[in-house]
């Protein structure tokens, strides 16, 4: 499969094939994107980036039969996935077709801002993963290679601007938004990044992850393990009962179904739990631990697990920034290439002649009071 492919899901609807990161080659990774017609409506999930994958777009867009609509869907903020966002703006423009367009509010920042997000990320690990210069060059250099970048588009809105709805998988309860008469649902998620979305075609029983499957551990500062695991697992429940009955992710081609896709689910969630494991299991009865021991160790677990989809060693090290974190510890004086530990523990003074931890009391009983006090008046 090269970039442009499409793994066709039926006669309305297809997914449409990215590339891996090389950094070597100045190559930037691209995230599948998903075309469908729900009715008159094009609804379009992610736009990856480069020219090349614009026009892939634009040929699935006319492969996927007639439409008088357009709907963009950003699942989260990063650059492989929004960089062709204004194609919605020409193809409305071109057949004089009303668009919109949503995004995740809580990625609004790093979209607009995409060096300072990476950098941050960057120097997290800079002295416990080799990086190719300091993190701010890193940061400068890896967005870069994502041109041309259009994340905006004259239609572009949040999602959180829309009342927030409640949505069912089966029995699986979740919140978010429906669109186009409700033929599709975006559901929050949350573990990829602070914002992430994943998407459900109702009338075809698909769902697409975008990138809350990318490994057994969430990667950047942003993502959250546990919603990570929640989704997945979430997911799986759905697929078993019926009410997925298809999957596709943002980096892999591989469309899976039923059985197969609850397995795959099922797998996930147990590398996560094997990662944390391992990591509980290195870090036990040391009062510091090396963070680069740390990240070699995790590596080789990772190699014994299956790197999932970006088998990268920058990606890897946070990864292991992110699970020591977990733990509770941190780094010493703020340096991560320090060892890392857990933080000291204190305790308030106690009032003299006061029980310890009955010294607050007196003065939290009087704000509470002052607080009823207020209401009744």
């Amino acid at each position: 499969m090269t970039l442009g492919d499409v793994q066709v899901i039926d006669d309305r609807t297809v997914l449409v094939l990215g590339q891996e990161l090389d950094v070597a080659h100045d190559r930037p990774d691209v995230g599948n994107a998903l075309v469908h017609r729900a009715g008159d409506t094009l609804v379009l999930v992610d736009t990856g980036v480069t020219e090349a994958f614009r026009a892939a777009l634009r040929a699935a867009a006319d492969r996927v039969g007639p439409w008088s609509r357009l709907l963009l869907l950003t699942t989260h903020g990063h650059t492989d996935h929004v960089g062709n966002n204004d194609l919605v703006d020409e193809l409305a423009a071109e057949r004089g077709a009303p668009a919109e367009h949503w995004i995740p509010a809580r990625d609004v920042e790093q979209m607009a801002h995409p060096v300072p997000y990476w950098e941050h990320a960057f120097a997290r690990i800079a002295g416990v993963t080799a990086l190719p210069a300091p993190p701010a060059l890193s940061a400068a250099k890896i967005v870069s290679m994502f041109q041309p970048l259009h994340p905006f588009g004259d239609t572009t809105r949040t999602y959180e601007e829309r009342p927030l709805e409640r949505l069912t998988l089966g029995s699986v309860r979740m919140t978010g938004w429906s669109f186009a008469g409700g033929a599709v649902r975006v559901l929050r998620s949350q573990g990829h990044t602070a914002g992430h979305v994943v998407v459900h075609l109702a009338e075809t029983g698909l769902l697409h992850l975008g990138d809350e499957p990318n490994g057994g551990c969430g990667a950047m500062p942003d993502a959250d393990q546990l919603k990570l695991a929640t989704v997945l697992g979430a997911v799986a429940t759905a697929a078993a009962e019926g009410a997925v009955t298809t999957v596709t992710q943002a980096h892999d081609a591989t469309v899976r179904r039923g059985a197969d896709a609850v397995a795959h689910l099922d797998e996930l969630v147990e590398q996560g739990l094997a990662l944390q494991g391992a990591a509980v299991e290195l870090t036990a009865g040391h009062a510091e631990v090396d963070p680069t021991a740390f990240t070699d160790a995790i590596t080789h677990r990772l190699a014994e697990l299956g790197d999932g989809p970006s088998p990268n060693p920058v990606f890897t090290g946070m990864m292991a920034v992110n699970l020591l974190a977990e733990l509770g510890l941190r780094p010493a004086r703020g340096d991560d290439a320090r060892p890392w530990a857990a933080p000291a523990r204190t305790d308030p003074e106690p009032v003299a002649g006061m029980p310890h931890g009955l010294a607050l009391l007196p003065a939290a009983a009087a704000m509470v009071g002052w607080k009823l006090r207020g209401r009744d008046k």
